[in-house]
């Protein structure tokens, strides 16, 4: 004799959808409302429900297909972990078949809708049925405002290709733009680019579609950008905005699951930017280089960032570059070649532009040319001080900045100062080198008396500054500017040309002088050897006969002396002696 409890069919089936699954359980209190027993069991993945087919069949065209063309003659187990939305989306579409009530959100209605489509659960089956419920809901509610298309399309990316199929990607996509647009320029709400909010919780192919919809409904760059960076922030929080480098792990290699995923998100990004160059401001231009650089981004990828920054570096600060140069945990440097490159093609495009107007480089430089140059001799004293900043990277940055770009050296002579008191090992002609970018004519008074008196500095840099000084004092004159101290460098360089040549005639006559003192000596040796090998000595009396021998005039002559009279030499006048009586 069986207990009541095992008497009773609904308290039986309740009792085994407790040990099957807690899918089951949750579908109990509808399922088990008949007190009919389950006579089906559907597979979800991992979930399995327990239905009856006639309640199944009643509404979805696609189980009564699978039962009358199964080979088994009762079939109690079918399959349908195809079914778009899985377990919960069939769970909802299971209630609908069952008439138990649920509600249909933004939320979950895109899955709904494909589940239906799926199970072909359309009006053919029965009028009213959950595709045309769903569609329905998509027309009159989720699909009139941004906020829920945003929420649709969401949902969608995991419903591909049916929600595809189905048509509500490209629907939503097409009220996001249109509504975006309408907000961009005539805002609803506060703030102005709350939409742009919206956007960040759709994945890059989305938010891609979206953005491309935008530009064939004639959106503006600055509306583009403006989505763009604040998807960026959002989708790269870490990278682009916390500048702190909290919780970025600097172990993690290249190629970890979390880069290669962050490395494609950004490329996808960069992919979208307008092509307006001046489009996005500086700043979040070289966060996104710093993070491309960091996370080891395409080539393609740098060198438009890179572009980018150039064409409005003149807008750039310090703090900007510093952003390229360092690693998120700040304690070392990056390679500093986006930097070089950055500050290399805005000085090109500048020479370019001047050249193109027919003006002269070398005589004047724009404003934007000075900006950027005072910029880049702040940013080289900020990274002086590291110990891995070589003295050809150094100079290689400061020299990239034309000489005529600068009205005075005061903020290189800062930077080289730092440097060399942050590389106090460095010898005379490292120190030389460092120096090699900055004309000391070109300081101030008192950056001239600094240098001066600075010990880190090499000689010949302190020389030129004093020298400089005793030339304006001997003229008199004052500070001049850029014109004396040009004419003045010619006089330095002329001094120290003719000083360089006296160094060489002073080398050149001690050599002189050592040969002949060589050759005297040789010869006074020589002298000694042959008196010594036994020749005649001189005396006093062949001497003096030598000696009046040369005041003989008929030595070299005849001695008839009748034509001496006659012969006259015109060449020379005849000395005749005048006296006075």
């Amino acid at each position: 004799m069986s207990t009541p409890s095992s008497s009773n069919p609904r308290r039986r089936s309740l009792t085994m959808e407790r040990t099957v699954s807690p899918a089951m359980q949750r579908t109990g209190q509808w399922v088990f409302s008949q007190d009919i027993p389950t006579d089906i069991v559907v597979d979800v993945g991992e979930a399995s429900f327990s239905l009856h087919k006639f309640m199944l069949v009643a509404k979805s065209n696609y189980v009564r297909k699978l039962i009358l063309e199964s080979k088994e003659s009762d079939l109690g187990r079918i399959d349908l972990s195809n079914i778009p939305g899985g377990a919960e989306a069939f769970e909802k579409a299971a209630k609908f078949c069952y008439g138990v009530n649920f509600e249909i959100t933004v939320h979950n209605v895109a899955s709904l809708r494909c589940a239906a489509e799926y199970l072909q659960m359309t009006d053919k089956s029965c009028e009213n049925n959950l595709a045309s419920r769903t569609e329905d809901f998509l027309c009159q509610v989720a699909l009139t405002n941004l906020s829920g298309a945003v929420i649709v399309l969401k949902s969608c990316e995991d419903l591909l290709p049916m929600a595809l199929d189905l048509n509500i990607v490209q629907r939503s996509v097409d009220v996001i733009s249109a509504k975006a647009c309408n907000e961009a320029n005539f805002p609803s709400r506060t703030p102005p680019n709350w939409w742009t909010d919206e956007l960040s919780i759709l994945d890059v192919a989305s938010f891609q579609k979206v953005i491309t919809a935008m530009r064939l409904r004639g959106a503006k760059s600055l509306t583009i950008s403006s989505a763009i960076i604040t998807y960026a922030e959002k989708s790269l929080r870490d990278l682009v905005r916390d500048h702190s480098g909290n919780g970025i792990k600097f172990s993690d290699p290249a190629n970890s699951e979390l880069r290669i995923q962050q490395r494609e998100l950004l490329e996808s990004i960069i992919s979208l930017f307008p092509s307006e160059k001046a489009a996005f401001p500086v700043h979040f231009l070289c966060s996104l280089l710093r993070c491309a650089i960091y996370l080891k981004a395409s080539t393609i990828c740098k060198n438009e960032l890179e572009k980018r920054i150039s064409a409005i570096l003149e807008h750039v600060t310090v703090d900007d570059l510093l952003v390229l140069s360092f690693t998120y945990d700040g304690e070392s440097l990056f390679d500093l070649e986006s930097v070089r490159k950055v500050i290399s093609g805005f000085v090109s495009r500048e020479k370019s532009v001047d050249v193109f107007n027919g003006g002269n480089f070398r005589e004047a430089c724009s404003a934007s040319m000075q900006r950027v140059a005072r910029t880049v001799d702040s940013y080289l004293g900020e990274i002086a001080t590291y110990a891995a900043l070589s003295i050809s990277k150094f100079n290689a940055i400061a020299n990239l900045v034309p000489k005529e770009a600068r009205r005075n050296d005061d903020d290189l002579y800062r930077a080289i100062d730092i440097y060399l008191k942050s590389h106090p090992n460095l010898d005379e002609i490292e120190r030389e080198k460092v120096c090699s970018s900055m004309d000391p004519l070109k300081l101030s008074y008192d950056a001239r008396v600094h240098a001066s008196q600075n010990k880190r500095l090499p000689v010949q840099m302190v020389l030129h500054a004093l020298y400089y000084d005793q030339l304006k004092l001997r003229s008199g004159a004052n500070d001049g500017g850029l014109p004396e101290a040009v004419a003045t460098r010619g006089q330095l360089q002329a001094d120290v040309s003719l000083a360089k040549e006296n160094e060489a005639l002073k080398s050149e006559l001690m050599k002189m002088k050592m040969y002949i003192s060589d050759i005297q000596k040789n010869k006074a040796t020589t002298s000694k050897t042959s008196t010594s090998a036994g020749m005649p000595k001189k005396t006093f009396f062949s001497s003096m006969s030598k000696t009046l021998g040369k005041f003989n005039p008929f030595k070299h002559g005849s001695k008839d002396t009748s034509h001496l009279e006659d012969e006259v030499d015109l060449t020379k006048p005849r000395r005749r002696r005048f006296s006075i009586s």
